[in-house]
């Protein structure tokens, strides 16, 4: 099971997130990103995981437990 942080003071809105993984993520009114569901298989895993990558301000941050 894994689970998606978020710091959204750290966030920029530059919205790689959204673009790599629009089943995840998605931004509010002011470009801050939202964690829309928790990743639930091996490729939602992955897009997380590279969401977390690409994050220009490393605001995303996956835990696996």
């Amino acid at each position: 099971m894994a689970r998606i942080d978020v710091d959204t003071d750290r966030c920029v809105g530059a919205g790689q997130c959204v673009l790599s993984a629009p089943d995840l993520f998605d931004q509010d009114d002011d470009g801050i990103v939202m964690v829309l569901e928790e990743p639930s298989d091996d490729p939602e895993l992955d897009a997380a995981r590279q969401a977390g990558l690409i994050c220009p301000s490393q605001a995303i941050t996956v835990r696996e437990e």
